[in-house]
């Protein structure tokens, strides 16, 4: 479902001390990333926080506030640190409940794997009124609540259930991008991309400069939901990169 004149948006909450202490290097924020913006909404804000749960209620409600969807990664497993739900349950002044059809999943999932414990069983609660989100690869689902939506911390879990998602939420049209890179300080061109950038309104210019080689280099990466303004844009940097004397390689360098 698109909905191409309006920019769709959504945040992210990394959930999990182990994130903060640098036990784990997070992989979740670049998947999901790009996997909104295949489905045409911009990834707006991402906040790491604790396995605290004033912490993730403070951070579910300034997010849920100011972007059209929010999802959660980590916090939703069988041990005493998986909070997350009780902390967003709070956060929308709603119960914590077992989901009978994530209860029989589990169930089903654990019936050869020793049983459903009272640790496992935790893998089945939800806030009050969320729906599930099909999880292939174990037996524990990811939940949605409306625009709201609780996922493994696991990123090959993670990334099973973006894909259960995908083409069910409604989104823009997607960013395409195009870049042009060279051996060109940025400082020295800042202007150009300031006054092109400014000179097409759906455009954005992003520079991004590079060591190589005891060498000082950039790649500009344009972005746009229009391929015609992308192209001309494209075109016009290139040319003014090339008026001031710079070689330009398409595709970057």
């Amino acid at each position: 479902m698109t909905s191409p004149d309006k920019i769709w948006t959504a945040g992210l909450i990394v959930i999990g001390d182990e994130i903060l202490s640098g036990r784990t290097h997070d992989k979740n924020i670049a998947q999901v990333a790009s996997w909104l913006q295949v489905q045409g909404i911009r990834l707006s804000e991402v906040r790491v926080v604790p396995d605290v749960e004033a912490r993730i209620v403070e951070a579910v409600n300034a997010l849920s506030a100011a972007y059209d969807y929010l999802f959660t990664t980590g916090g939703i497993g069988p041990t005493h640190d998986d909070i997350t739900v009780d902390a967003v349950a709070a956060a929308l002044g709603v119960p914590v409940v077992i989901h009978p059809e994530a209860r029989a999943l589990l169930e089903r999932y654990y019936a050869t794997r020793g049983g459903l414990n009272e640790g496992r069983l935790r893998m089945a609660r939800v806030p009050e009124g969320s729906e599930l989100i099909p999880n292939r690869m174990s037996g524990a689902p990811g939940i949605r609540r409306g625009n709201l939506f609780l996922m493994a911390g696991v990123p090959h879990i993670t990334a099973g259930m973006l894909d259960a998602l995908t083409g069910q939420l409604e989104g823009g049209a997607p960013l395409l991008s195009e870049t042009l890179g060279g051996w060109i300080p940025e400082s020295e061109i800042a202007d150009l991309l300031r006054r092109t950038e400014a000179a097409y309104e759906t455009c954005q210019i992003g520079s991004y400069p590079f060591f190589r080689e005891g060498r000082v280099g950039a790649n500009f990466v344009i972005r746009s939901t229009s391929a015609d303004d992308l192209k001309a844009c494209c075109a016009q940097l290139a040319e003014g990169l090339a008026a001031e004397g710079h070689e330009v390689t398409q595709g970057g360098i």
